[in-house]
């Protein structure tokens, strides 16, 4: 596992969600505060990254207009993702 500031629009979120949007802009607050102190889990398939956790966080960055977001990011083949997606 590596820890990267990985390009919000490189990231896929397949699982569609709906975020606490209370939640989400007391995130906002915080991260403008102080940063984005927890990275995202994310899954490295074959070069792309799949995000299926960290969903507030990871709206909240994005409604901030940030570019990037700090990941944690292990490598997986696809049959990890498909497991995910199942």
């Amino acid at each position: 596992m590596r820890i990267a500031n990985i390009p919000i629009d490189k990231i896929r979120r397949p699982l569609p969600r709906a975020n606490d949007q209370t939640k989400v802009a007391a995130l906002m607050e915080s991260i403008r505060e102080i940063g984005l102190q927890e990275p995202i889990d994310i899954l490295e398939v074959e070069g792309e990254y799949y995000g299926f956790s960290g969903c507030h966080r990871f709206e909240a960055c994005q409604k901030l207009g940030l570019k990037t977001i700090r990941c944690k990011i292990r490598r997986a083949p696809r049959s990890v993702l498909k497991m995910h997606l199942a």
